[in-house]
């Protein structure tokens, strides 16, 4: 009997991911739960498990395709069956990837014929009025999954993002994903038909802006790097192409302003040299920096909630937990976990969560709710010898804080007899913060607090 492996829903907004490895090839053998394929989404990447056990009799989907959820990518048979040496064939619901939503022209789009679903007969009115505003433009194809209680557009957030920077009023886009969700193809096609002036109207009365996105215009062949002899080509990955529209996006919305601070950790290196054996004995885990630095931030944040939070529109939410992203390196590309409630928690629970965050991102092994609800991050770069840096702020977070390395240097020292030069343990802490929100004596204050809670470190390990 054959089984059906179909691409999974990695979370409830989640329309489509990407095969980017398999594990396995046709005529292999295979047991139930065995590690199968690799997939990439806007969120996480996860490995796939089998879902019976048999013989992988034919894989449907190729490595780096994107494809609808639910959709068929290989079949697994009870018995072994003669290898098919045709090649893979992406489902017919499976659409061109655009590369990049937000950093290029994805008016220049062109969905082949053969593969867009057939148009369903036009509404006999040009523009379908709802009640509530201006009447919108026609759909081409079919109408988008909405929410029944929100009456949002349901899609992924890049397609969310996507649809805001082009100016596209999701609602006007027809759904081909499953269960009519919203794809990135739909928004390129409708954004091909819009540039054609088969249907018109820009979400919220802007004019759509033409070229490269943002208003930029579209790179002229003169600015295209060139290909030199030796040089080796290859298409960015999925998570690649996932950091750099997020990175894009964000310098594009917030204006980003950056203050450094000096911190002396000459105690908090002292405690972890004498306690990291006895705190591995009773944990089970190395202690490392990186709980003492998280343990502080979320400190400085209940103090300073102006830096918890995210920006919604023209609204400001401020959160009432400290759900903290730590970015995570993957060697290549990097994933950002999220420390959910770390107000709640003690030292020893917040050094057990972070251990088990970055082995589960390492292993891919990470939900789509381990990545998301994040409030504020903490990269630290400072592990590979960076003194300090100016990151970029994870949208729609207001402020990430960036960690430098520990190194031991000569500093003048004040005590009872004065001035002298003594040799502490040194770390430049930088927080990267967004104007729109957060003014630069507001992200002082957070980080005076956050030093004064680290250099007069007074609390138990365990």
């Amino acid at each position: 009997m054959a089984t059906d492996v179909v691409m999974p829903q990695m979370g409830e907004s989640l329309a489509e991911g990407t095969v980017t490895k398999w594990l396995k090839q046709v005529g292999d053998k295979i047991e139930r739960d065995e590690p199968l394929f690799e997939i990439s989404t806007d969120k996480v990447d996860s490995v796939i498990p089998a879902p019976a056990g048999g013989y992988l009799t034919a894989i449907k989907v190729e490595a780096g395709t994107t494809v609808d959820i639910n959709t068929v990518v290989a079949v697994i048979d009870a018995a072994p069956a003669a290898a098919k040496s045709a090649a893979p064939v992406a489902a017919p619901s499976s659409l061109p990837r655009d590369t990049s939503p937000l950093g290029l022209d994805v008016t220049e789009l062109v969905v082949p014929s053969s593969i867009r679903p057939a148009a369903k007969p036009a509404p006999a009115s040009t523009h379908a009025t709802t009640g509530n505003g201006p009447a919108r433009p026609p759909t081409a194809v079919g109408t988008a999954l909405v929410h029944p209680v929100s009456g949002r557009v349901l899609t992924s957030p890049l397609v969310k993002a996507m649809a805001r920077v082009e100016s596209v009023d999701l609602g006007a886009v027809s759904g081909t994903g499953a269960g009519g969700r919203v794809t990135r193809g739909d928004v390129a096609r409708y954004l091909e038909a819009r540039k054609s002036g088969a249907v018109s109207g820009v979400a919220g009365g802007r004019s759509a802006p033409a070229g490269g996105g943002f208003g930029l215009p579209a790179p002229s062949p003169s600015w295209l790097a060139q290909v030199m002899p030796g040089d080796r080509v290859e298409p960015m990955s999925k998570m690649r192409e996932i950091i750099a529209n997020h990175m894009v996006f964000s310098k594009h919305t917030s204006p980003h302003v950056y203050t450094v601070f000096e911190f002396d950790l000459t105690r908090i290196a002292a405690i972890r040299a004498k306690e990291k054996a006895a705190f591995e004995q009773v944990a089970g885990i190395k202690l490392t920096f990186m709980p003492f630095i998280l343990r502080a931030t979320v400190h400085a944040l209940r103090k300073n909630p102006v830096l918890n939070a995210s920006v919604r529109g023209s609204e400001v939410i401020y959160h009432a937990s400290s759900n903290v992203g730590i970015a995570v390196d993957l060697n290549p590309g990097l994933i950002v976990p999220v420390v959910k409630k770390a107000e709640e928690k003690s030292f020893l629970g917040l050094a057990r969560g972070l251990a088990d965050l970055a082995d589960r991102a390492r292993k891919k092994q990470l939900a789509p709710d381990d990545v998301q609800g994040g409030t504020f991050t903490i990269t630290n770069p400072g592990g590979f010898g960076s003194l300090f840096g100016c990151p970029v702020i994870n949208q729609p977070q207001v402020a990430i804080l960036d960690v430098g390395g520990i190194v031991k240097r000569p500093v003048v020292v004040t005590d009872d007899d004065g001035d002298k030069i003594a040799i502490r343990s040194i770390c430049l802490i930088s927080v990267a913060y967004d104007h729109r929100v957060v003014d630069g004596a507001s992200a002082d204050h957070f980080m005076n607090d956050l030093r004064d809670y680290l250099e007069g470190w007074n609390e138990p390990l365990v």
